[in-house]
């Protein structure tokens, strides 16, 4: 098994060892990291991401990552976002007033409408939208674990890959090249979050 290459972003994010316990019980080896020379070296690159998107576009900033992210996802190579991960990649967010994100995706982040338990929290079925080896093995309408307060609208609606019911239709899955972008945590969403990273794995290193 090729595991050369495999780079969790390390921004200080609080699921990091989560997402590393679950890439490497799959028996990969990643390696987390700060440094843009190993990320732009990388076959495949994951952005975890828990709690504010803004904070979290605060220190991508301040590590100087957003250019080498952008960079990254621009020359079409596998990178793999995961909930505030998938966030920071549209063009800005509202949470904390207006901040300005990645614009990777042109598109708002915006507030789950009032009305509804926030945050959007545990278990809810994810509607697959296209086909794609991302998904493979996994059932349509299967249940992902979601933990947050805001959610992604893209403005280029074919990019939604995936969408989950929480009072409105949410997309939580986002796909454009070799780029894909989850609302929901796989490395907390048991089997199937645990094929999700493996699909993507796969397809990045090149194996059957």
């Amino acid at each position: 098994m090729n595991s050369e290459g495999i780079i969790i972003i390390d921004y200080g994010g609080g699921n990091l060892r989560s997402v590393f316990n679950a890439i490497t019980k799959l028996g990969y080896h990643p390696k987390v990291t700060n440094n843009a020379k190993d990320i732009l070296a990388s076959t495949a690159t994951i952005l975890p991401g828990v709690g504010d998107a803004g904070d979290t576009m605060d220190s991508l900033e301040r590590l100087g990552l957003s250019k080498i992210i952008c960079q990254f996802i621009h020359e079409k190579r596998p990178f793999l976002a995961i909930c505030v991960g998938l966030q920071v990649l549209l063009s800005r967010t509202e949470e904390r007033g207006q901040h300005e994100c990645l614009g990777v995706i042109p598109g708002i982040v915006k507030k789950l409408p009032s009305g509804l338990k926030v945050p959007h929290m545990g278990w809810n079925q994810v509607k697959q939208i296209v086909t794609h080896p991302i998904f493979d093995g996994i059932p349509n309408e299967a249940n992902f674990y979601f933990v947050h307060s805001y959610y992604a609208k893209p403005d280029d609606a074919s990019v939604v890959a995936g969408t989950t019911e929480y009072g409105i239709p949410i997309c939580s899955v986002i796909i454009k090249d070799n780029l894909i972008a989850t609302q929901f945590h796989p490395e907390k969403s048991g089997a199937l979050g645990l094929k999700l990273y493996s699909n993507f794995l796969k397809k990045a290193l090149g194996e059957k």
